[in-house]
Parts: C-alpha cells; structure tokens; sequence
C-alpha cells in the first residue's frame, strides 16, 4: 500500500518539513484538525500553519535534534483555521537519508479536545471552591468544610505562611449561609494593640490624637458575615481579654465609647504559630483559645502534599495565560522535575510566585528550567544557552549545535557522544567534517 494512502487512513495528524521549516506533507487528519487542506499548507512554514504556542527552536522537532533522541506525548496547543485554540499532543523526530544526513522532521498530533474535557470534569471532582487538590490530607478536609461551613462555630485553622488559611476561610464564608454578607479580612499580628482595637471594634472623634471623626471597625464592616483573624496567636495577652469578653457576649464597644453594640459576625481565625504550645508557656489565654477552637482545620506543608504541585502548576499557568493573554504551553519535564524535588519552604505561595516569574521569562511554549528563579534555575547548556528561541534557525544549525554541545560533554570523546546521540562512529566523523568541528576538537585537545 502506498505510503501516502496509509498515512491518510490514520487519525492522527502526520506532517513533514523540511530544513527550512517548510510543509513537505499533510495528511488527511491534519487537515480534519487544523481545518486547512493540504494544497494550501504545503510549500508554508510550519509556524504559518499551525501558530503553536511553542515554535521555532524550541520546537518538538528541533528539540529533538538538539537531544538526540524522539520527543514524544509533548501537549502544546495550535490554532485552527477559525481561530479556536486547539489541544493536541504531539511527538516528533528528525529524518535522515539514507547517508546519514538531515532531510527535515516529522512530526504526529492527536487531537486532545475530547481529552481535555473529561479531564475538566476529573478536575472538578478535586476542586472545593477556589481550592483544588489530589492528595489525602487535603481530601479530608475537603470532605468536612461543607458541614463545618453550615454551622456557625467559630474556627480556627492551623499551617504555616503560604499554605491557603485565607483560601480555606473564604471557601468556608462562601460554602455558609452568611455567603451574601461581607467578608472581612484582618492581619491581627501587623498592628500594634492601639491600631488593632480601632481597627476591629472602631473608634469615636478625639479618642486618640489622630481620630479626627467616627470610624467604624471591621465588626461592623463583617456585620452579617465573616470575620476572618489571621495571625491570632501574635495579638497581646490585653488584646486577648478584649477578644475573649466580644466573643463570650457577642457586644463590643468602639473605642473612646461607652455604647455596646451587637454583634452578628462569625469569626474564622488563623495563625502560623502552635497556640497550645503557648497556652501552655502563658502567652495565650487558654479560655480565648477554647473559644476560638470549636473548630480546627490543619493545613499541610507543600512538600507534604507534593502530589498536588502538578496541578497547582497547571492551575496557575491557566490563571496566568487569562489574566495576560498569552498562550505558555505549560512547564518542560525537566522543570518539572525540579519544582517536585524542591522543598517549598514558602510553600503554594512560593510556587505561585514561581510561575509567575518563570511566566515572565518565557518567550512562548513550555517553561524551562531556566526560566526558573535561582536557585531553582538549571545551569544552561553553554553552548545551546546562546540560542535565539524567538528566532527559528534551520534544521541543520540546530543539529550542529547538538552535535558540538554533546561533543563538548563529553570532552569530545567520540565514542561516548555516538552512545549519547545514538548514532554511529562514522556519522559522527561525516557530521564533524560537514560542520567543520574538527578545529573546535584540536582546540580542546590544546
């Protein structure tokens, strides 16, 4: 059967160019996909043609001259002749003649569309809220926020900076029926205990120097609503009796005032601190403590959860791509592999901060490791780290710059760069002398 009709019989989209980067072949699927016949895509580049979120140099095919080896299951997305993004998943590598030299590069894309949607629905199913998450711990307190959210307890949530105690207060304020009033956030260890009394339960003209006219506290604002306390276990053990009477009578008193004034608010505190450690050593009152305890909710490190940083990863990449319009593919294995082996000690805002500067750094397609901020960024290739992503070279620079970058690894030792680039001795030799490499050899025996 000829190759041609094979080809065309297959679901997946098949594509051929040359070194140049220009259409040589266009199967049946790469039409259906793509929505542009064959006639019109062959003779193009390739970047015409498909307007991948990753082209040029960092390509699949180009990627996989510079290693030496396929690259395959790689998800990027192109835009079809509507203009719709489309998912697909591609693999590709360069072709050869059959003396060993380049002729251009292959590549296959499956369309994911149908892919995407079922894992939209998966994703749902570990989404709670503006929360999401695949592991254990974090299931279980999944399963237990809705009814904790329906009652009006107060609640204390436990974890340390960067793990969501703000995230998880307002999913629980929006799970519970007080979702139509305000929530209110107050960062009780930032404010010395004047400032904090005023900003809770308000003030009167001429209570202090600087009250020039009625202000009113975050009691009122959170009236009918949630009240959430970060870093409760930093308030002054003054401050604790203030809060401990609020919260025993439901009344406070602005301050410089003698009215009591009701209040309606649910109160959701957190902190970063071990409270019982320091009822225990006198810091902090241990009846304010029981108050605010009802109940607890302990949020896990990253690290201690790092299945979930795939999909964090991928979340905040989305987050980023609407907010700045643009179209990054994701984040490379090799990035990948280290976000998962680093210990986070910031943890989900650390990574956060993580995407996004590696967001800023990526040209287009896949985040590298050296879009990562150090220490987390890889030491660059220094003979590859010179190549213009932006600027799509032909297939035959990028396969000298492999062979030179391998050559040099392995302190140009022949046999071990034939091993590393799979190919043969001879072909070695043929490549050096086509790319005059040789000189570059006698310098480094030098």
């Amino acid at each position: 059967m000829h190759r041609a009709v094979i080809l065309d019989n297959i679901a997946d989209g098949v594509f051929t160019v040359d070194t140049n980067w220009r259409v040589t072949s266009f199967n049946k699927a790469a039409e259906r996909i793509t929505g542009l016949p064959r006639e019109v895509a062959i003779g193009k580049p390739c970047s015409e043609v498909f307007h991948a979120s990753i082209c040029g140099n960092s390509c699949a095919i180009a990627c996989s001259i510079s290693t030496g080896k396929p690259e395959t299951n790689r998800c990027i997305t192109i835009c079809n002749v509507d203009g719709a993004r489309v998912p697909v998943s591609i693999c590709a590598a360069p072709m050869y003649d059959s003396n060993g030299n380049l002729i251009g590069g292959v590549e296959t894309f499956r369309d994911l569309r149908v892919v995407k949607a079922l894992q939209k629905k998966i994703f749902q199913r570990e989404r709670l809220g503006d929360m999401i998450s695949k592991s254990a711990s974090m299931k279980k307190i999944f399963d237990i926020l809705p009814q904790i959210a329906q009652s009006e307890s107060n609640v204390l949530i436990l974890g340390e900076s960067g793990t969501g105690k703000e995230l998880i207060a307002w999913s629980l304020h929006n799970m519970s029926e007080r979702c139509k009033g305000p929530f209110v956030a107050v960062n009780c260890g930032a404010l010395p205990d004047t400032l904090l009394e005023s900003e809770l339960f308000g003030c009167k003209a001429g209570a202090y120097t600087d009250a020039k006219q009625d202000r009113q506290g975050r009691f009122a604002a959170a009236e009918g609503g949630t009240l959430f306390l970060d870093e409760i276990g930093d308030i002054s053990p003054a401050m604790q009796v203030k809060l401990l009477r609020v919260l025993e009578t439901k009344c406070y008193e602005p301050l410089g005032s003698s009215r009591t004034i009701k209040a309606n608010v649910r109160i959701v505190s957190a902190t970063n601190r071990d409270v019982e450690l320091l009822v225990q050593e006198g810091k902090f009152r241990d009846d304010l403590f029981y108050r605010l305890n009802v109940a607890k909710l302990e949020l896990p490190l990253l690290r201690e959860r790092a299945v979930d940083i795939p999909l964090l990863v991928e979340h905040f990449v989305e987050k980023l791509n609407a907010e700045k319009d643009r179209d990054i593919g994701g984040v490379s294995e090799e990035a990948l592999r280290i976000l998962m082996a680093y210990d986070f000690p910031g943890n989900i805002r650390e990574l956060q901060n993580i995407i996004e500067y590696a967001f800023i750094l990526c040209p287009g397609g896949l985040i590298q490791p050296d879009h990562l901020p150090s220490p987390l960024a890889a030491q660059l290739d220094p003979v590859m780290g010179g190549m213009d992503l932006n600027r799509p070279l032909p297939l035959t620079q990028i396969e000298k710059r492999a062979i030179l970058s391998a050559l040099t690894r392995n302190g140009w030792r022949r046999m071990a760069t034939c091993r590393e680039l799979g190919i043969s001795k001879d072909t070695l030799r043929r490549k050096i002398a086509q790319f005059g490499l040789d000189v570059q050899e006698e310098l480094a025996e030098a």
